[in-house]
């Protein structure tokens, strides 16, 4: 039998993680999820789909807590981390060492590689850039079909479009990365299958560098080219930055356009607000803030090892367990966030853990955020009468993805 802490029963009577969605409210964290605040502990142990028990924390303030506690660890590898897949625990043994899986001085060493090129001035500079594509999808939006399919007119092509050019990869290969990057994401995955898809994108990132080396531009696979070159990095290394950037810099911020459409659509009121402040720069970002912080993409993380023992929130949490911080949850604890049932535009919501909290937060944000801007503060003013066109209860929401979104909106004007 799992082990469990005292007082927390046996395995099979502890709180099961993750819970279900709502059918009625797919906008919402999981029901579940959000009755344990009502517990008023902000930390519990729950049962996963392999039967382990770790501990989960709900609230905000104990989330920035244990997220930047130097006692809990990203290494997958490690004893007692709670992993999201059968295919992650399958191969976490033989993952290379990377940004998203060290802690430390190791994890700085490779996060210094990415952080010059995703700064919030250089985004900035993006902006037009950012628009000038927007508004070029849109008017293809237009000029096509009506009604269209929203992730393929606008959400994916935006976001791939400024990654490749960011990265160095040519955009003619969206179709396979974006292939290879539901693959990725997918929960249900089988070990053998998650092998195969990385195994492809990984070769495939390899060679784009390895071209960089020979012709170098300005884009991030060229600057890791040149790590190797001066042999501070291997291309074992490089390759895998440039995969976790491929994937994370497009699907993430796809789903979040689509899903937040999707919500917007529901919240006519809101709606209306953010048609008529449109041109307020200050007000399409604060509302973007409000609906990372309702939506929380990133539904399944953050996860840690635990390698020293904490006594936190009243809990002793030993070496060798899990720990996982529901981001939904600390996004909707009503002591952080009152009220955070009602999406309200004009809510400040900067202190949401959308992109997670600590060393590890999202290295891409500022991008996704001025993307999130660009199309928020552009979509619903260029087509002021944009409706769905399908039943709600029809789309199909991503609960089988580590990124949480809707595979396909139909949409009309």
């Amino acid at each position: 039998m799992t082990e469990t802490s005292p007082g927390t029963g046996a395995p099979e009577d502890l709180p099961v993680y993750p819970a279900p969605r709502s059918s009625a409210c797919p906008f919402a964290p999981p029901p579940g999820l959000l009755a344990l605040h009502d517990a008023d502990k902000p930390v519990i142990r729950v049962r996963t789909w392999d039967g382990t028990t770790p501990w989960l924390v709900l609230s905000h303030a104990a989330q920035r807590s244990i997220l930047t506690d130097s006692r809990v660890s990203a290494g997958i590898g490690k004893k007692g981390y709670p992993h999201t897949t059968a295919a992650m625990k399958a191969h976490a043994a033989e993952m290379q060492p990377s940004v998203n899986n060290t802690d430390g001085a190791e994890h700085s060493r490779w996060r210094r590689m990415l952080t010059n090129g995703f700064t919030r001035h250089r985004m900035e500079k993006l902006r037009p850039e950012i628009q000038r594509i927007t508004d070029d999808l849109i008017d293809k939006m237009l000029a096509g079909p009506n009604p269209t399919e929203l992730n393929e007119a606008l959400s994916l092509p935006l976001p791939s479009l400024m990654i490749c050019a960011l990265l160095g990869v040519p955009y003619e290969d969206h179709d396979f990365f974006q292939k290879h990057a539901g693959v990725t994401n997918a929960v249900y995955k089988s070990p053998e299958e998650a092998a195969a898809t990385t195994a492809t994108l990984l070769r495939y990132i390899a060679e784009l560098i390895e071209r960089k080396m020979d012709d170098p531009g300005e884009d991030v696979l060229s600057d890791l080219g040149a790590r190797i070159k001066e042999g501070v990095l291997s291309m074992e290394e490089a390759a895998p930055l440039g995969h976790i950037l491929l994937v994370a810099g497009h699907d993430t911020s796809a789903n979040m356009i689509t899903l937040g459409t999707a919500l917007l659509l529901e919240n006519e009121e809101q709606l209306t607000a953010l048609r008529e402040h449109s041109d307020d720069p200050r007000y399409v970002a604060n509302a973007v803030e409000e609906l990372l912080r309702y939506l929380t993409l990133p539904h399944l993380l953050a996860r840690r090892a635990v390698v020293e023992d904490i006594e936190f929130e009243g809990e002793t949490i030993r070496a060798g367990e899990g720990v996982i911080a529901s981001l939904p949850a600390a996004n909707w604890d009503p002591e952080a966030f009152p009220e955070p049932e009602r999406l309200d535009l004009t809510r400040r919501a900067a202190h949401h853990l959308a992109f997670g909290w600590g060393p590890h937060q999202c290295v891409g944000q500022q991008l996704a955020r001025i993307e999130l801007q660009v199309v928020f503060g552009t979509l619903f003013r260029r087509i002021p009468t944009l409706r769905l066109a399908a039943a709600r209860e029809d789309l199909r929401f991503k609960e089988d993805s580590q990124a949480y979104g809707i595979y396909e909106l139909p949409v009309a004007w």
